[in-house]
């Protein structure tokens, strides 16, 4: 899959509720992770928005086990539905050969790194960035910003890394950052992330309800990053409303791991 322009995926790990995103969002990301049966969910899945699969362990801020997390992974990528598969760049460097893997089954890969304390130097991000679009065809940085100084470097290494052909997808976590989820398609940024849960459901600091969110990015789009969507939807604006061998071994045997209660 190209993504030509932005793209805003609902997240949610309830694919029966795709219906309640379709007149905001162009893709759900389904946190397998945090989700009952996940794959019997992407068996009976009907719905029109294709989806990002993920499924983070707690190290990375997520649920899933170690034991058969990638594997899992790895069936979610064989699905049609499935266009877009999720690999942190720690697994990429450890198992070089699982995109590859992932890419034989159709699906194109994000490979993305996540920073929750932290957002590192302009040079240190940059390479970073450079790094995920090395292994993936998307790369996707999550940091968290301690001043605004810091929400500027994400915004600039994503114009370079565009400017330099690559499709990436920065974001500031907390409430410093939420401002780099309406403005970031400006700068280049190819996907954006919302929460797709009930209007009185809680949201992570920072975050911002989907709709709310489209219509933001709706109202700041310039000439030359004006939405693209996928397949034949119509602008927001005018919708109505096998013998493989396993790919896990246990990763990251010591150190803190963030909070798995935290999301971007």
């Amino acid at each position: 899959m190209t993504i030509d322009e932005f793209a805003l995926a609902a997240t949610t790990d309830d694919l029966s509720r795709e219906a309640d995103a379709r007149d905001a969002a162009d893709l759900i990301e389904f946190r397998m992770d945090v989700a009952a049966d996940p794959i019997d969910q992407l068996a009976a899945y009907e719905g029109e928005l294709p989806i990002v699969a993920t499924n983070r362990n707690r190290w990375f801020g997520g649920n899933a086990p170690d034991p058969g997390r990638l594997d899992a992974l790895f069936s979610a990528s064989r699905f049609d539905d499935v266009v877009l598969v999720d690999v942190e760049l720690e697994t990429a460097r450890a198992k070089e050969w699982i995109v590859d893997d992932l890419r034989d089954n159709g699906v194109d890969v994000i490979v993305s790194h996540h920073d929750f304390e932290s957002t590192p130097g302009r040079d240190v991000l940059a390479a970073i960035v450079e790094e995920c679009a090395d292994y993936g065809d998307v790369a996707k940085v999550a940091t968290f910003p301690t001043d605004l100084a810091d929400t500027l470097t994400v915004l600039d290494v994503v114009r370079a890394a565009t400017a330099a052909g690559h499709d990436v997808a920065g974001i500031a976590m907390g409430e410093l950052g939420s401002h780099v989820r309406v403005i970031g398609h400006v700068y280049g940024s190819k996907l954006g992330y919302a929460p797709l849960v009930d209007d009185d459901g809680e949201y992570a600091p920072g975050q911002i309800p989907l709709r709310e969110l489209a219509s933001l990015v709706e109202s700041t789009r310039v000439e030359g990053n004006s939405l693209e969507r996928f397949g034949d939807l119509e602008p927001f604006d005018e919708r109505e409303n096998d013998g493989r061998e396993t790919l896990d071994e246990r990763e990251n045997d010591g150190g803190a791991a963030p909070d798995p209660t935290r999301t971007e």
